[in-house]
């Protein structure tokens, strides 16, 4: 009785409105507290704790509300726990300051409740407690609230709340046991698969493992080539193991524009579109990609396990829809109907559409814990259309090792299903709206375009060399195959180093039929010449395919007939030229081809090839170039050919050849056996040192110096010329192709205005020189002789020039600069520039008789020569009033006087020839020095410019005897 009285007490307290006395919580506690300890009576222990509750919650005092329900629970009863402490978790969230983790953590304990209790309540308590734990990095307790999920929506018949429970432990990184994550496994595939029997619907569910990055997908175009045979090297092409080098990219599409615009006499059409045999995510897949019918596609997507458990995949293949097109039709390809492969695929039958696209099935895929790998699967067309890659197929298993009953329980333990390939495009970034807002632009590279057959070409090297001395000509052979059922022509190729190499002719009487028979044959042909004589040769670079900057880049390789037919092949020489630099070089062929039957899709076809390089020291050449101050007369046969010879000019060219070959390579010793030069305007005339037809032999650091004798072409003769000429065309198609991008083979215009490249001009010489040698090569107890040529680009008079190519510097970085630079003022020729304009020569007896004691003065005829350098009006001024003053200068020249006119004011006509005939007058006999006229220049169009005064001859030392 005294426990109602205290009940009814607070409830009456409670419900006086206005009373001063608060509510009295202790009379509830007292009677909730005696009537379950004492009475045992929890009947009325539980009404009195609820009405409580009720009573502090309408108060806001959710504390002690929840406080009071909690201790009513205990072992006696599930039911009546659950009930109470979700009661109490409803109470933390209702506080003025929710406690969510404790509303969560209550919750968990009230599901756990019902769970033992058999309640279906039990699903909605860790439903509302899984929204708290979620993506808050708790990872462990969303696990164990997702498991216990699924497994109360499949009791409860609810499959797919129970998948998609079951899926969020799986996809996301656990950090459970590799035990634990295997049980979750197991029970997901079961539950699939139970899910799938009772759903029937004929579609395939989406499976979440293993995890599958859409992005990192590619795909392949091309068939599997043939690997090397023997001596034979196949082109390297583009594979799935190399990786993606946005440089080189950059570099395979800038060469294939040239190739395709010398195809089309030097215009890229509108429509091109590059080569992209390997489409990724770094890749242009803006554009449908091209493929060929009856050629494969391979598609590589990356797989990725999250969890610590094996899985094993099993009847793997593509799922496809394919649109039948005929693009024969020149107007447009008339659709057809569209096809999938998803019904086959469901019900396992591989070979139903084989007529349409050869599927491959991958029977057995496994991924290893925590693993991360790529499956290619392979696509062939049979037909021509549009084709859409969807996504994968496959049989998920737990990839686990059991017993003899293994295989029924992993029958049992696998699904089928599939994951789409869905790949975002790039992020729009061209308009105002697109940069305002989040757009993506298409992503093409699984939907190729099967187009009608196309040529393809396999390409192999024979005797292909690794390492070559630098300028060494080595002798190779490639193999052209035409593997298609088409033929093919227009087959070019294009090099970033088109110095490298040049093609010879298959159809020669010099060239061997077999590369066999090439073995000991020579790089050149020697032709027996009389001694000391060198002979002029007009030679062309249209002649070896060089007329323009694209032109040698790009070379044409001849067919029989202009085709190559299906399976035919044809192999040609290859000759090779080790690069002027030593080191390891990476040398690019992109070989084009096309069909015969002109296609409105695919234009052209591209193979490419990479070659590497090592190049070791030879010889270093080194050549300067001088002006011949003085013209021999007594060397010349007839005064006609003197005075060519004066209008023309000479120089002095000086070579210096130096063995840098180092031991390591087993070379003893090189010979040099030819020295030859190119220019349109000068030519070897003769070699002075060393006399005669010594052969030149250097061995390891020796040094050996030529000088030869050069002289200007005359308009019918420009061209080539060499001494002890022995070579055939090959020097020359060598030359052209290494050094077609230097001024030899610029025409130089002589119509520039202004006078500085007139003056310039003056000390240009544009003279080549090529230098042919042997090397003796001691290799496997084996004497070898190799053979090969260097060139040397002689630019400027007195300026050296070399055969190995300077080191370029590094560019240092450039300012940002928010105003432009002032233009740079127009250049003025140097004051060394201009004192080449004219060339001066004294001709005068060495020795002179003169009777002193009978006539006192002697006067001596000499002649001074002028001869304007230039191409254009020269105005000289010569005067003879200069004395020369030093004392040292005295002792030698001695003192004499110039008669009749002291200065001479002239104008010279371009490249003119003029002499002047002068009186020296001697008072004594004596050596003088008849060097004493100055002679100014300038160009007779140029006003503004004053006379500059011209380089001096050498000292003309004259002996004037007293008979």
């Amino acid at each position: 009785l005294s426990l109602s009285l205290k009940e009814m007490a607070a409830v009456a307290a409670f419900l006086q409105s206005g009373a001063p006395r608060p509510y009295p919580a202790h009379y509830m506690d007292t009677a909730i507290q005696t009537y379950r300890d004492v009475c045992k009576n929890m009947l009325l222990a539980e009404r009195c704790c609820l009405l409580s509750a009720e009573i502090l919650k309408s108060q806001a005092k959710f504390s002690d509300a929840a406080t009071l329900l909690i201790k009513m629970t205990s072992e006696d009863s599930d039911l009546r726990s659950a009930l109470l402490l979700e009661q109490a978790a409803h109470c933390f969230i209702n506080m003025r300051s929710p406690m969510m983790r404790k509303f969560a953590f209550h919750m968990i304990l009230a599901g756990h409740r019902f769970s033992k209790a058999g309640q279906r309540h039990a699903l909605r308590c860790y439903s509302q407690a899984l929204q708290v734990y979620k993506g808050k990095g708790w990872t462990l307790a969303e696990d164990h609230i997702n498991f216990t999920i699924g497994r109360q929506s499949f009791t409860l018949r609810q499959p797919e709340n129970a998948v998609a429970a079951f899926r969020h432990i799986l996809i996301n990184d656990s950090k459970q046991s590799a035990v634990q994550q295997a049980a979750f496994l197991r029970e997901y595939l079961y539950v699939y698969k139970s899910m799938s029997q009772l759903s029937g619907d004929g579609s395939l569910p989406q499976l979440p493992l293993p995890c599958l990055h859409s992005s990192q997908t590619r795909v392949f175009f091309g068939h599997e080539r043939r690997l090397a045979e023997g001596e034979k090297q196949a082109a390297t092409h583009v594979t799935l193991e190399q990786e993606f080098d946005r440089d080189l990219s950059q570099l395979w599409r800038e060469l294939e524009e040239r190739v395709v615009s010398v195809a089309n006499r030097g215009t890229v059409p509108i429509t091109f579109q590059p080569s992209q045999c390997c489409l990724n995510s770094q890749t242009d897949n803006l554009r449908y990609p091209l493929a060929i019918v009856e050629e494969p596609i391979i598609v590589e997507v990356v797989f990725r396990n999250p969890l610590k458990v094996p899985l094993a995949l099993s009847a793997l293949s593509l799922l496809w829809k394919f649109t039948l097109k005929d693009f024969s039709n020149p107007q447009g390809g008339a659709t057809g109907e569209t096809i999938s492969n998803e019904k086959e695929v469901r019900l396992l039958i591989t070979t139903a559409l084989n007529d349409i696209i050869d599927t491959q099935v991958i029977p057995e895929f496994t991924i290893s814990p925590e693993e991360t790998k790529v499956a290619r699967l392979k696509l062939l067309p049979h037909k021509t259309g549009e084709l859409h890659v969807l996504g994968v197929v496959y049989n998920l298993g737990t990839g686990e090792v059991g017993n003899s009953e293994g295989s029924l329980a992993e029958d049992l333990m696998c699904v089928r299903g599939q994951q789409n390939l869905e790949i975002q495009g790039p992020r729009l970034n061209m308009t105002k709206e697109e940069k305002t807002s989040v757009r993506y632009g298409p992503d093409r590279r699984l939907d190729p375009i099967i187009t009608p057959p196309m040529p393809l070409l396999e390409v192999f090297f024979i005797n292909f060399p690794t390492g070559l001395l630098c300028g060494e000509i080595r002798k190779a052979w490639v193999e052209f195959v035409n593997v298609s059922a088409v033929p093919l022509t227009g087959l070019r190729v294009g090099s970033t180093h088109p110095e490298f190499f040049t093609f010879g002719s298959a159809t020669s009487d010099l060239t061997p039929v077999t590369p066999t028979a090439a073995e000991h044959c020579s790089a050149y042909k020697t032709v027996a010449m009389p001694p000391s004589v060198a002979t002029v040769s007009l030679v062309s670079p249209a002649a070896f395919g060089v007329t323009s900057g694209d032109q040698l880049v790009v070379t044409e390789i001849p067919l029989s007939r202009g085709v190559l037919g299906p399976g035919e092949a044809l192999q040609i020489p290859l000759w090779l030229r080790g690069p002027d630099q030593e080191g390891v070089h990476e040398i690019n062929f992109l070989f084009n081809y096309e069909s015969t039957e002109k296609t409105a899709k695919l234009s052209h076809r591209v193979l490419r090839h990479t070659a590497f390089i090592c190049a070791s020291r030879s010889l270093s050449v080194r050549a300067t170039a001088s002006r011949s101050n003085t013209l021999h007369g007594r060397e010349r046969e007839t005064e006609e050919q003197q005075e060519a010879e004066e209008k023309n000019g000479s120089m002095l060219v000086f070579v210096d050849v130096e063995n840098i070959n180092t031991s390591e390579a087993g070379v003893r010793e090189f010979h040099i056996v030819q020295v030859s030069s190119s220019s349109r305007q000068w030519r070897l005339h003769k070699c002075i040192n060393p006399v005669g037809d010594k052969d030149s032999k250097l061995a390891s650091r020796e040094r050996g110096k030529l000088c030869f004798k050069a002289t200007r072409c005359r308009t019918e003769e420009g061209g080539a010329s060499s001494t002890h000429t022995c070579t055939k065309t090959l020097m020359y198609s060598m030359y052209f192709h290494s050094i077609g991008g230097m001024s030899s083979l610029t025409p130089q215009s002589w119509t520039d205005d202004g006078g500085t490249s007139i003056v310039k001009k003056c000390s240009e010489v544009e003279l080549d020189i090529i230098v042919l040698w042997k090397a003796y090569v001691v290799e496997d107890n084996k004497q070898l002789i190799l053979e090969g040529q260097l060139h040397v680009a002689l630019q400027t008079i007195g300026k050296e020039s070399c055969s190995l190519s300077q080191k370029e510097e590094t560019q240092e970085m450039v300012l940002l600069k928010f105003k432009p630079d002032v233009p740079p003022p127009v250049s003025k020729p140097s004051l060394e520039q201009l004192s080449h304009l004219i060339k001066t020569c004294l001709h005068y007896p060495e020795s002179y008789d003169h009777p002193f004691p009978q006539k006192s003065l002697c006067t001596v005829p000499v002649t001074l020569t002028l001869s304007n350098c230039s191409s254009a009006q020269v105005d000289v001024i010569v005067d003879l009033r200069h004395k020369t003053t030093s004392p040292e200068s005295l002792e030698v020249h001695g003192s004499f006087s110039w008669l009749g006119q002291t200065q001479y004011k002239l104008q010279l006509q371009a490249q003119e020839v003029y002499k002047l005939f002068l009186k020296a007058c001697f008072f004594q006999a004596g050596v003088y020095n008849l060097g004493t006229p100055r002679v100014f220049a300038k160009l007779a169009q140029t006003s503004a410019m004053c006379e500059t005064s011209q380089q001096s001859a050498m000292p003309a030392l004259i002996i004037i005897n007293s008979i």
